[in-house]
């Protein structure tokens, strides 16, 4: 099938359902998902159709709308797993780390319950509530920001940004909704990137945790540019231009 007549069918499918997920257009055309993803892009910059995490809507459509925790949490599971595998190499026993909301770095506390001696910031109801429920006699100490509940269980809002303000931390875990050359790192909820900057900038180093499906979606608020990131933690179909971008932006890479 030709690139054109392909291209032609994905937007066929985006206009008739309002979206399409690159899962569901990879079995409909038979070809890789790299292959899905580089139409999109084709049809994103022509502006059929907007780019969003997992798919495509038509543009102007998605907004601010921010998917539930359980929406995400089926999304790339495989890829979320392994990258928080790989990123538990950066923990120490006995530091202070926080943990943003997310999917990507709910699977990575999950890794972390056997660390010895952490102290754990974090804005994650579901985050915190997995380390209370932890019985280990080094059960880490969690201090949760407190703040307005989002549909991703993630406390923002001033009251979160005072907390996070007055505390230190080693190393900050974050997840988001997009990661783009220009635009940075970005999300869907304005008080959400607004407590992630709090987090980032007490952060003596920032990795980010990120699926190849992240690169090139822009969300409806930015919180960080590229080069504030300190380690980006990945799968291995991350394409050649993030990689080139990334290296130019000084982002160190652990590929998964």
């Amino acid at each position: 099938m030709l690139a054109r007549h392909r291209q032609s069918l994905i937007l066929q499918a985006v206009r008739n359902e309002g979206s399409a997920r690159v899962s569901d257009l990879t079995q409909q055309l038979g070809v890789s998902d790299m292959t899905i993803r580089r139409d999109l892009e084709v049809l994103a910059k022509d502006g059929l159709v907007e780019k969003v995490h997992g798919g495509a809507v038509l543009p102007g459509s998605h907004g601010g709308h921010e998917p539930a925790f359980e929406e995400k949490l089926v999304l790339e599971r495989s890829e979320k797993n392994s990258i928080a595998r790989a990123a538990t190499s950066l923990v120490r026993p006995g530091t202070a780390i926080a943990i943003g909301a997310g999917t990507t770095t709910f699977a990575l506390a999950q890794c972390l319950l056997e660390v010895p001696g952490l102290t754990v910031v974090t804005n994650s109801l579901r985050v915190a509530n997995l380390f209370s429920g932890n019985r280990s006699p080094d059960v880490a100490s969690v201090v949760l920001t407190g703040g307005m509940r989002t549909a991703s269980d993630a406390l923002v809002g001033p009251v979160a940004d005072l907390t996070i303000a007055s505390l230190h931390f080693d190393t900050l875990f974050l997840g988001c909704t997009g990661l783009d050359a220009e635009v940075g790192l970005s999300t869907h909820n304005l008080a959400e990137a607004e407590t992630n900057r709090a987090l980032i900038k007490v952060a003596r180093r920032v990795v980010v945790l990120a699926d190849h499906t992240k690169w090139g979606v822009i969300g409806l608020a930015s919180f960080a540019p590229v080069d504030r990131i300190g380690v980006l933690v990945t799968d291995a179909m991350l394409p050649a231009d993030a990689h080139m971008a990334l290296a130019a932006a000084g982002v160190g890479e652990i590929i998964v």
